[in-house]
């Protein structure tokens, strides 16, 4: 399962693709140099339950930490995702 990213000046989204076809994505604000907002996380009934969600959101962190960025995740599901996950706390806003 790989996970691509793309942004934009103010926007970003990591996601999952298949065959032309988005299965998963995250989306984010980005919020001056240092800091980015989840605002969304959705995945498709196609990938639900294989952990889609959780590798998006680990993508993210893992891009925080060698980019030297914070996250605000508003998105009840990223935020949940980091609270269960200590080794992810480390890049919180």
């Amino acid at each position: 399962m790989e996970i691509l990213h793309e942004s934009t000046d103010s926007k970003g989204t990591f996601y999952i693709e298949k065959s032309g076809k988005r299965l998963a994505e995250m989306t984010y604000s980005k919020a001056g140099a240092d800091k980015i907002i989840i605002d969304h996380t959705e995945v498709s009934e196609e990938l639900k339950g294989q952990g889609a969600g959780k590798k998006l959101v680990v993508a993210a962190v893992e891009k925080a930490r060698k980019e030297g960025f914070k996250i605000l995740p508003l998105c009840p599901f990223a935020k949940a995702t980091i609270q269960k996950d200590a080794s992810l706390q480390d890049v919180l806003a």
